[in-house]
């Protein structure tokens, strides 16, 4: 239990940093900050879901999309959230490459939506 309990500090943690970043006005500074909290950001948030399943639930999970599954078959999010989610979890596979202006300008526009969603998904649990 005390392992879960640091792992949903972090999270907390980490998502504060995120939203905060994310209310700063656009520079190129904050967009690549931004990406790198998120990407932090997402890392807690399954580690954490992966420790919440296995001490809550009794279910083992190895991968975020599969963690995101498990919390969508308990119930804690609905159809529109776990594509939401999935597509989160493909977005953040993508940080290596937010080099391409493309790529980082993608992420990047959706980063408050993924503030928005995790919060949401913390207040279930």
């Amino acid at each position: 239990m005390e392992r879960l309990n640091l792992k949903h500090k972090d999270v907390l943690k980490a998502l504060e940093t995120l939203e905060e970043i994310s209310e700063e006005p656009f520079s190129v500074v904050i967009r690549d900050a931004a990406i790198q909290r998120f990407e932090y950001t997402f890392e807690a948030l399954w580690k954490f879901l992966k420790e919440y399943l296995k001490e809550k639930e009794g279910i083992i999970c190895n991968s975020p999309k599969t963690c995101f599954r498990e919390i969508f078959s308990l119930g804690l999010l609905d159809e529109e959230e776990i594509v939401k989610f999935l597509e989160m979890t493909d977005r953040r596979n993508e940080t290596s490459h937010t080099y391409k202006e493309e790529v980082a300008q993608l992420i990047y526009g959706k980063i408050k939506n993924y503030v928005l969603l995790i919060r949401k998904l913390f207040d279930k649990i």
